[in-house]
């Protein structure tokens, strides 16, 4: 894709979010796109964002386990931006309005104190830049019709991300065996789905690895303070306005996200 089939692509994403309608797949529009040209979109839609004010406050990787890789079939994860406006707060409502297909999942999100910048990173080198760990709710969205997306156009989408709920209490690495770490998601009282940390490419330290080490030569480094998502636990669930989702971590305690109804 040449810069113009990029900016027209990434356009029609940033329509999709400000009309709340979603746009047929980009892989039918532009039959010739690419993985990479799909994080070329990404980028020019996080430029844009950047320059209307948001800042980008971490990373999240998609498509961490066997089941998803082999439903898209793919043989290696992707990666997504997280931005401020993605953030909520746990226990307060989040506006049903700002999404248009949402769905949500469980992760461990990994708060940095060190910076991490690859290539080269090892899991010596990513446990020593994790400042804490923390449970999380992430919402993925689609811009695309009815979730009707290849490996292009969820990249090209962002890696499909919506919004992130953090839990409240910090927990050190050393304090838990993340691959071993089970997990429980209950949605308005009722168990929806169960996992484990391994399900994430054997451990979330290895999604923290290769992400490092894959935006490393583009240039990006993962900076103290970012959060990175390193993929769902379990299943993601349909998310609707009214909703309240509890996911639950072994030894990590539990994350709360309240969806609003309607707009609010």
């Amino acid at each position: 894709m040449d810069a113009t089939a990029v900016r027209d692509a990434a356009a029609l994403l940033r329509t999709a979010y400000t009309t709340g309608t979603p746009i047929p797949p980009l892989i039918g529009t532009f039959p010739s796109a690419t993985t990479t040209d799909a994080y070329r979109i990404q980028q020019e839609q996080v430029r844009a964002w950047t320059e209307a004010g948001d800042t980008v406050k971490g990373h999240k990787v998609g498509l961490a386990s066997a089941a998803m890789q082999r439903q898209m079939g793919v043989d290696q994860p992707d990666y997504g931006h997280l931005l401020g406006a993605m953030f909520h707060l746990e226990h307060q409502p989040i506006p049903a309005g700002a999404f248009l297909q949402p769905r949500i999942e469980p992760e461990i999100a990994f708060v940095l104190g060190r910076p991490l910048a690859g290539p080269g990173v090892t899991v010596a080198d990513a446990v020593r830049a994790v400042e804490f760990v923390l449970p999380a709710l992430e919402i993925v969205d689609s811009r695309i019709t009815d979730w009707q997306i290849s490996i292009v156009d969820t990249i090209a989408d962002n890696a499909s991300s919506g919004g992130v709920v953090l839990g409240s209490r910090p927990t050190p690495l050393s304090a838990v065996d993340l691959r071993l770490a089970g997990c429980t998601l209950h949605a308005n009282g009722e168990l929806a789905a169960t996992g484990a940390g391994g399900a994430v490419l054997g451990s979330p330290l290895n999604a923290l690895v290769w992400l490092a080490n894959t935006v490393g030569p583009l240039g990006i480094a993962l900076e103290p303070g970012h959060v990175v998502l390193p993929g769902s636990m379990t299943k993601a669930i349909p998310l609707r306005p009214g909703d309240t989702v509890v996911s639950t971590v072994a030894g990590l305690g539990s994350v709360t996200a309240v969806f609003g109804k309607g707009d609010s």
